[in-house]
């Protein structure tokens, strides 16, 4: 059984990297297939299956995790204005900071559980916002947002002989630059191997007792098990996967602002999870893609384009189903979002893989109904 079980796991996997590798082929006649929406799909891909590392296995609901995003952003460019241009000593710091940072607020935060806990995520995801925003400008720049500047060291650059030149450096992987769809396969290879290492966790004895933990945590304790550790590390793991994320929209696009770590950015990766299905491996994914595609088809459309698409109707007409189409889309499209959302919730509490679910067992239960009927006509004709 587990030697099956390995091997639907490798097929999940490959399956999986196939896909995200040739998003540009398959994504072509959807209108999706240049570089920065493929981009946006990775990133968040990624801040949402680290998520669901926390949510989907042990059941704790933190709305806070914006905060990891902004501090990976931060960090990420930081190391480029210190050090270099090169992206991964930029990944890598981003993810150490975010773990430290997810360890002392999830110290705090794991004493409650529940709403409190999920208030408390919030209280300090508001508090790393403003800190941001006003208090800690000579660190992050406030409103303004950190950017590059000719003036920057990058000391590393420097030492290995890399000259500074008169407009602002690009980001870069050992001299290959990270923009465009090169920046987009980088993006793809991180969510890759964030999705390798979500599956084994989800396959480890640490992922069983994730599990065990959402399922009945009281009467895990009752036993004399200590869950603390585990929500503790569940909660430094999803941390860092926010940290890489932020490191990402770092590589692609130098800049870190405060807002990328307002609450909003919390519930869409929340919104994201559930929509694609928590507690499962791919279901994340495909809610961060879904709402990153409908942001962009939705969020475009203007009065101009309504009018064009409504052109066929009387004039009498027109203007008033245009005010109304109007209120979902273009700066109103999270309305949209928000109709998207209840639908799911309301008919498939278990999110886009539900559905996957339920139309392969009307498959499976089809097929079985015409093998029986298949295997009984012999019978009857005899």
């Amino acid at each position: 059984m587990n030697k099956m079980s390995a091997i639907s796991d490798w097929i999940l996997f490959f399956g999986f990297a196939i896909a995200v590798l040739t998003m540009p082929i398959w994504l072509a006649p959807f209108g999706a297939n240049y570089p920065d929406l493929m981009q946006r799909f990775a990133i968040f891909g990624l801040f949402a299956i680290g998520f669901n590392i926390l949510f989907g296995l042990t059941g704790y609901l933190s709305f806070g995790h914006a905060a990891f995003l902004g501090i990976g952003s931060y960090t990420a460019v930081w190391s480029f204005k210190l050090l270099t241009m090169n992206v991964l000593p930029a990944v890598m710091f981003s993810i150490l900071m975010a773990g430290i940072f997810a360890f002392a607020i999830g110290f705090i935060s794991l004493r409650r559980s529940g709403i409190y806990f999920s208030i408390l995520t919030l209280a300090f995801a508001q508090m790393s916002y403003n800190l941001a925003y006003s208090v800690l400008t000579p660190i992050t720049n406030g409103e303004t947002g950190l950017q590059l500047t000719l003036a920057d060291p990058r000391m590393i650059d420097a030492m290995a002989g890399i000259e500074a030149t008169r407009t602002l450096p690009t980001t870069n992987l050992f001299g290959m630059k990270m923009s465009g769809m090169p920046g987009f396969y980088f993006c793809a290879a991180a969510l890759i191997i964030g999705f390798f290492i979500s599956i084994r966790i989800f396959r480890s004895p640490f992922g069983v007792m994730l599990r065990g933990i959402k399922s009945n945590q009281n009467r895990m304790a009752y036993t004399g098990l200590n869950t603390r550790p585990y929500l503790i590390w569940a909660f430094v793991i999803s941390g860092m996967y926010a940290g890489a994320a932020g490191a990402l929209m770092a590589v692609t696009d130098p800049l870190a602002g405060a807002e990328r770590m307002q609450w909003t950015a919390s519930g869409e990766v929340v919104l994201m999870t559930i929509l694609g299905g928590a507690g499962t491996l791919v279901g994340p994914f495909l809610g961060a893609s879904l709402i990153k595609y409908f942001e962009n088809i939705f969020s475009a459309y203007n009065t101009t384009n309504l009018n064009q698409i409504f052109d066929f109707m009387p004039d009498s007409i027109q203007p008033y189903v245009v005010d109304i189409a109007g209120l979902f889309v273009g700066k109103g499209w999270h309305l949209t979002l928000g109709l998207l959302f209840m639908i799911t919730v309301i008919f498939l509490p278990g999110g886009i893989m539900e559905g996957v679910r339920r139309i392969g067992l009307l498959f499976k239960r089809n097929k079985k109904n015409t093998v029986d009927a298949g295997g009984a006509t012999p019978a009857a004709n005899s």
